[in-house]
């Protein structure tokens, strides 16, 4: 039955042209209730965790948020993005934040930290989903919910671009609070993500103790 499901929501969206109302919960999924957006942020980021959000909407929300022109997180301003944050979680049946910390990636590798921290916003959820929209390709090793990987899942599901925005505006207030540690790496500015000003710090400085030191930008010679 799962196979039905992903299969019928491929082929809708890829036959149909893209449109603000063409969300998968409103052609592919409809009458599914109880669905988890699940989605990263961070993956590409020299400093600080990578960090999930899982989210549960109530049907009702859906159309609200499409009024609201909700989009993947990367397409919002950064105030657009903490006032939809503000939306959804008032909205969501539930949601949660899961993250893999810098030590973890450098263990286990970014894509393994990240499907870890997905599970672990997964598993915190009080509220058990039905099924588990996955942004991406991989499936989350281990997790006994049923769940449906969607490719630029946060382009075409309500749920997962919400959870986009929520784990965006969670680890971009944790990087901004740890940015005052450390100000040589302008972090203010970028997130921690490999700007200009960032990668010659790094040059000047090192990394810091929050800096992913597997990823060859960090990888600093004395």
């Amino acid at each position: 039955m799962m196979m039905e499901t992903e299969q019928t929501a491929a082929d809708i969206w890829s036959f149909q042209p893209q449109s603000e109302l063409n969300w998968l919960e409103l052609s592919a999924l409809s009458g599914t209730s109880g669905m988890a957006g699940v989605d990263e942020v961070g993956r590409g980021a020299l400093f600080g965790p990578v960090v999930a959000a899982a989210v549960i909407l109530p049907d009702r929300a859906w159309t609200e948020l499409v009024a609201a022109k909700i989009k993947d997180s990367k397409k919002l301003s950064s105030s657009r993005r903490t006032q939809l944050a503000q939306q959804i979680c008032a909205l969501a049946v539930d949601w949660k934040i899961g993250f893999a910390s810098t030590a973890e990636i450098d263990r286990i590798n970014i894509l393994q930290a990240t499907l870890l921290a997905m599970k672990r916003a997964v598993l915190k959820l009080n509220v058990q989903p039905a099924l588990c929209l996955i942004d991406g390709n991989q499936s989350i090793k281990d997790l006994l919910l049923p769940q449906q990987t969607i490719v630029k899942g946060d382009e075409r599901s309500l749920n997962i671009a919400s959870a986009s925005i929520v784990a965006k505006v969670w680890r971009d207030e944790l990087v901004l609070r740890l940015a005052s540690k450390y100000p040589m790496y302008d972090l203010t500015r970028n997130k921690g993500y490999g700007s200009q000003k960032h990668l010659l710090a790094l040059q000047e400085y090192g990394p810091s103790p929050l800096h992913r030191k597997s990823f060859r930008p960090c990888q600093i010679k004395c």
